[in-house]
């Protein structure tokens, strides 16, 4: 396995405190289920994470299956943002790295406390670090180059994506135990 170091990434889709299934395909027998983060890299601003990246995968998958011998098949985390161009903080900009993990990983804060899960500080659209292990798939389902997901630490607020929830005051009318009694009237 390769180590990579994420810095000051978007975070996407995390599943960090409960592991989850995925797939279009129900589980098989033997499946576990899986904790995962995907981070967003600006092409810009981590241009060098990036291409450092895209180095190790290669080198990976030259350890895997030989030096000029890697299949074409081979799929690799490091895909670009244009694929999801229609989700909130993907596009043309950016490339993305998915990365799961059957252990749950470190998740903490800026001082390296543990975050637990019913947290509201880490979200779909903070700034994290991560720490990854690049590694080579070979199996029934695929020949790939993975990321491991090993440790998140929350670097600070984005915007959240997604759908704002919605703010009960702007929709509701406060209500007493007469407004209560009628309502229950019909």
């Amino acid at each position: 396995m390769s180590p990579i170091t994420l810095r000051n990434v978007r975070c996407s889709y995390p599943e960090l405190f409960k592991p989850k299934f995925f797939g279009k395909k129900p589980a098989q027998p033997g499946q576990e289920p899986k904790y995962s983060c995907t981070f967003i890299l600006d092409k810009k601003l981590h241009a060098e994470l990036i291409a450092d990246i895209r180095a190790t995968a290669k080198a990976v998958a030259e350890e895997k299956w030989g030096k000029g011998k890697v299949p074409s098949s081979v799929k690799v985390c490091l895909r670009d943002g244009s694929e999801k161009a229609d989700t909130d903080g993907y596009g043309p900009e950016v490339m993305f790295v998915s990365s799961s993990s059957t252990k749950r990983p470190s998740v903490v804060d800026r001082l390296l406390s543990p975050l637990e899960a019913d947290t509201t500080k880490l979200y779909a659209g903070c700034y994290i670090n991560a720490f990854i292990h690049l590694w080579a798939q070979d199996n029934e389902y695929g020949k790939r180059v993975n990321a491991e997901l090993k440790a998140v630490q929350l670097v600070r607020d984005g915007d959240p994506f997604g759908k704002k929830p919605v703010d009960a005051a702007e929709v509701f009318m406060p209500m007493d135990q007469d407004d209560e009694a009628a309502s229950l009237m019909g």
